[in-house]
């Protein structure tokens, strides 16, 4: 009798068991799709102040990534409730004037009083130069090590106002961490300053004497932005330059009218370096803060940047939404050259690109 062939599923095909194995290690090192984190244990880790949920957080919201970046705003709104309870401060000045070391002796200061530090930057040439005023934190190494501090340097972007927009929404992720002193740095070029200005409670501009330029050169907008004036480095030979530049920007500040919060700026000298006048620079800051929270100009002001930076989000919403229009992005070279050829107006070439682009 012949054995019937078994045709059964369930019969092992020979060969099967002798198939290669997968290699593990080269699975292992195959890239994997990267796991998007989960927002509410990340907002939970920033709440309890977990710097390096921190730091992941913020590269949420810099991100360049669509999802990436909505999770970062989902994020934003988880936290909201928890901010706004930190004193914002704003320093700006031209480089070489010591600011680095300025925030680190004021940092520093503020972390042996207890308080938690957060250092953030502002750098209208990050978006050139790829570079940050900050770069590494070598430039603040005490600083960077305390465990109540906080350092984080310029975000790329295109525009001032892309990068100010993220530094904008990582104050309140640093508030939302716990930190009371938030520290935002500029170098004194272009608009930078009125960007900084625009989200701070206090605005500190740093001078350095000596460079035969006390006043001249700068620009009155700054002098009327500045709440105090620090003269760095006054130390050493360098201490009669500094004190005669004191009583020139002392004489400067009565020229200007009287500010809308009450408040008179004075100038003060600092030897960052040596760590001498800063316990007074903190004096001036606390006293200001007491000052327009006691005349309701702290909320005020408070109000009127939230209006502000609605406003210009809109504008950068538009302006975006503009150059993203295919109709436009064909157009507009060849309404460039009628314009460098006299064909047409720019203003008339605004009014009909803008029309192709439906924002009129």
């Amino acid at each position: 009798m012949t054995k019937k062939k078994d045709t059964s599923a369930l019969n092992e095909v020979k060969g099967t068991s002798d198939m290669p194995k997968l290699n593990k290690k080269l699975a292992d090192s195959l890239p994997r799709r990267k796991q998007l984190p989960d927002i509410d244990l990340l907002a939970k880790k920033i709440l309890s102040g977990d710097k390096i949920a921190l730091s992941k957080a913020i590269t949420l919201i810099e991100s360049t990534n669509p999802k990436q970046f909505e999770l970062g705003q989902q994020l934003i709104k988880r936290c909201l409730p928890f901010t706004e309870k930190s004193v914002r401060i704003g320093v700006t000045g031209v480089p070489g004037v010591g600011k680095s070391t300025f925030i680190e002796s004021l940092g520093q200061y503020y972390t042996s009083q207890g308080h938690k530090v957060a250092v953030l930057a502002i750098d209208p040439s990050s978006s050139i130069s790829k570079g940050s005023i900050l770069g590494d934190k070598t430039r603040m190494e005490k600083l960077s090590r305390d465990d109540n501090a906080f350092i984080r340097p310029s975000p790329s972007g295109n525009h001032l106002g892309g990068v100010a927009r993220k530094t904008r929404e990582t104050i309140l992720l640093c508030e939302a961490a716990g930190f009371d002193k938030i520290i935002i740095e500029t170098v004194g070029v272009g608009q930078s300053e009125t960007m900084v200005h625009s989200m701070v409670d206090f605005f500190l501009l740093l001078k350095l004497a000596g460079a035969g330029d006390e006043l001249q050169g700068i620009k009155r907008g700054i002098i009327e932005m500045a709440d105090l004036i620090v003269i760095n480095k006054a130390e050493g030979d360098n201490m009669n330059q500094a004190k005669l530049a004191q009583k020139a920007f002392e004489t400067a500040l009565h020229y200007y009218p009287p500010k809308q919060n009450g408040w008179l700026p004075k100038v003060l000298l600092t030897s960052a370096l040596y760590n001498k006048g800063i316990t007074e620079v903190a004096d001036e800051i606390n006293g200001f803060i007491k000052l327009t929270q006691k005349n309701g100009y702290f909320e005020l002001n408070r109000q009127e940047q939230n209006r502000y930076w609605l406003e210009e989000s809109i504008l950068q919403g538009l302006k975006d939404q503009f150059y993203k229009n295919t109709k436009v992005s064909n157009e507009i070279l060849k309404f460039i050259k009628k314009i460098e050829n006299k064909d047409i107006t720019a203003f008339e070439a605004a009014e009909i690109l803008l029309n192709l682009a439906k924002i009129k």
